[in-house]
């Protein structure tokens, strides 16, 4: 059975990492932007990462460029904007695809896993968020308006 962590992503400094490095913690699992109207709730991720990181909580976030061309930076740019204007510190990885033909593999696997309304696999805009068991099993699927703050509701239980 396949689960997230059996992928891998570049992250924003070009390393390769497996996401098995992250096998027994929660995850949350964004693609993000930084000229979007949800751009605001990178504050509302990191607040989640800080206040659930010590029980096993990790956010991935990854920037993407297909909704309205609202992350049109470099992997370089994407990490100063996310530090000086919301000082991320979760990882972030670098730019991808989340639907068509070159989707990355993991949301080609997290779109299956957690289809959303009508059950329609595809992401419809950036903020569109997972929430990955310790197993790196999929349980939810999060619309782009389910704030971060929403989300921390649905943690407790987990971890």
């Amino acid at each position: 059975m396949t689960t997230v962590h059996d992928f891998s992503a570049t992250t924003i400094d070009g390393i390769e990492q497996p996401l098995c490095a992250w096998r027994g913690k929660t995850l949350l699992i964004v693609n993000v932007a930084s000229k979007c109207g949800f751009t605001p709730q990178y504050a509302g991720l990191e607040k989640l990462y800080e206040t659930w990181r010590e029980r096993g909580l990790v956010v991935l976030g990854f920037p993407c460029d297909q909704f309205g061309h609202q992350e049109p930076g470099d992997e370089a740019a994407i990490k100063q904007f996310c530090s000086l204007n919301y000082g991320v510190t979760f990882p972030l990885f670098a730019k991808i695809e989340v639907n068509g033909a070159n989707a990355h593999p993991l949301y080609q696997y997290l779109k299956r896993a957690a289809k959303g309304v009508l059950g329609s696999e595809s992401i419809k805009w950036n903020f569109t968020k997972f929430l990955v068991d310790k197993d790196g099993a999929v349980v939810r699927r999060y619309a782009p308006t389910d704030t971060p703050e929403r989300i921390g509701n649905d943690l407790a239980a987990m971890l």
